[in-house]
């Protein structure tokens, strides 16, 4: 493995850690349904309890997720090694999705549901986590990938960064 590559899963390695610290200091710190203001009108700390996925989807398909879960999770690092040296967006953007999906998997196979906690108190949104956040970012940054490649294609050049 190179360096380039040990450095992505570091990344997701990295983020992984961070989803869990903020769900064993909510679960310590946070009782059960209770909210706590961390940036006043922008974001508070609700721990909450998710038995499915974005928006309580899906809700007790454990199975389906662990299986859902490990596919993805070998396709990504099939693409990130195979495609590190593509482009920085779309490496970063694997490293964070990986990290996403293994975040909440280590929620269900150990909980049996995933630690929500981050509110955000200036719009109506459902509340969510670290790792779902990664996975959002991750995908961001795989849409920027697509972007550019799209655009050096029109170009004429051959791949980007």
């Amino acid at each position: 493995m190179t360096r380039l590559l040990v450095v992505y899963f570091l990344i997701s390695a990295l983020l992984v850690g961070l989803d869990q610290w903020s769900k064993y200091l909510t679960v310590q710190n946070i009782s059960l349904g209770e909210t706590k203001e961390f940036i006043p009108g922008f974001l508070s700390l609700t721990h909450l309890r998710n038995t499915g996925a974005a928006w309580s989807l899906l809700e007790g398909k454990m199975i389906f997720f662990y299986v859902i879960t490990v596919i993805v999770s070998v396709v990504i690092i099939y693409l990130l090694i195979k495609n590190y040296k593509k482009s920085i967006w779309y490496s970063v953007g694997l490293s964070f999705v990986l990290a996403g999906a293994i975040g909440n998997f280590i929620d269900r196979v150990r909980l049996g549901y995933v630690v929500d906690m981050l509110q955000t108190d200036f719009m109506n949104f459902p509340i969510f986590n670290v790792a779902d956040s990664t996975l959002v970012v991750g995908v961001i940054c795989i849409f920027i990938y697509l972007i550019l490649d799209e655009k050096a294609a029109k170009e004429g050049k051959n791949g980007t960064n």
